[in-house]
């Protein structure tokens, strides 16, 4: 059974206390670190102050700003994990929401979005679905507010892969963070978050999204995919690619390859033919042999129809003349 959030957020601030009481820390290190424990002592302290409320569960909506892909096949079971834990045991996490900023009687989800779909799946399986309830804080949130909850979460579970902390971090940036901001969110050094924004910026999203979460391609393997987006064809390509079952059907890692080979340009290029040899012969003899390959014909003449030949060299023009008006 997971921890709860707040333990889970407790131990993380107790033990990066001790390690700061026992041993030094480099400064690019206390950038990063620093905040975030100081992040989960003001949420412990909202929690401590927050009443928690039963809502609604088709009342909440999605946080405006995605950080997880849920398209794989660990994503889906994870969720049903979750949702025969809840039916069994009840929900022991409550989410965190926000007032809608636009839609009375209505809410924004900051945190929870697994527990949130479980309870919204199971509230779509019950005979009594408006029994059905979620256990939420409410607290009235900014959107640069919403991001930093929301990214709490992501850091005390800290299993985001590259792929979803690089369009992450474009989120984080539309929302007017700068890069040194950044690095509490994520906890990342201000260089990897320069290079995931980079990859970012290179590749669609759609296509990012298409790969998945990709758990076991890092850093490097996105950062050389990214470089074959400077052909401006390249992303069509792979879009052509993402239609077919062999790519949907494939793993993260595997779809990846894919659509490198397709941004490579390695799904157009011809099959090389096998060679073939052609004997052309007349009463019986062999006056001539048509080699054929990918590349080119040729024409071998033995020695003996030296005479064929000259009068083939003579009256070739005449020849590819009269084919070409066959076939007009």
């Amino acid at each position: 059974m997971k921890k709860s959030i707040v333990k889970m957020m407790s131990d993380a601030s107790a033990s990066a206390a001790a390690k700061e009481q026992s041993a030094p820390q480099p400064a690019s290190a206390q950038k990063v670190t620093t905040p975030v424990v100081n992040s989960m002592g003001r949420a412990l302290s909202h929690m401590r102050e927050d009443s928690i409320v039963s809502l609604d569960p088709a009342k909440i909506d999605s946080s405006p700003f995605s950080d997880r892909f849920e398209t794989d096949e660990e994503a889906r079971a994870a969720l049903e994990e979750l949702k025969l834990s809840i039916q069994s045991e009840g929900q022991k996490i409550p989410v965190l929401v926000r007032p809608h900023p636009t839609e009375r009687d209505r809410y924004q989800l900051a945190y929870g979005h697994r527990r949130l779909s479980a309870i919204q799946a199971l509230m779509a399986e019950s005979e009594k679905p408006e029994t059905v309830k979620i256990r939420a804080y409410v607290r009235k949130l900014s959107d640069a507010d919403l991001i930093k909850e929301q990214s709490l979460e992501n850091g005390v579970r800290e299993n985001l892969t590259f792929a979803e902390m690089a369009l992450w971090a474009v989120q984080l940036r539309d929302a007017g963070l700068k890069q040194r901001e950044m690095q509490p969110v994520l906890g990342q050094v201000q260089t990897v978050i320069s290079n995931m924004l980079k990859v970012a910026d290179s590749i669609p999203a759609d296509i990012v999204r298409a790969i998945g979460r990709a758990r076991n391609v890092g850093r490097p393997a996105w950062m050389d995919f990214a470089k074959l987006f400077e052909d401006p064809e390249a992303a069509d390509r792979i879009r052509k690619v993402m239609a077919t079952d062999t790519f949907r059907q494939a793993s993260a890692q595997d779809r990846m390859a894919l659509a490198a080979k397709a941004a490579r340009g390695a799904t157009e290029r011809p099959r090389s033919m096998p060679q073939t040899t052609t004997d052309i012969t007349a009463d019986g003899v062999v006056v001539a042999r048509l080699k054929t390959s990918s590349s080119a014909t040729t024409i071998a003449i033995p020695k003996s129809e030296i005479r064929f030949a000259e009068w083939l060299t003579d009256n070739l023009p005449d020849l590819h003349r009269k084919y070409l008006q066959e076939q007009n």
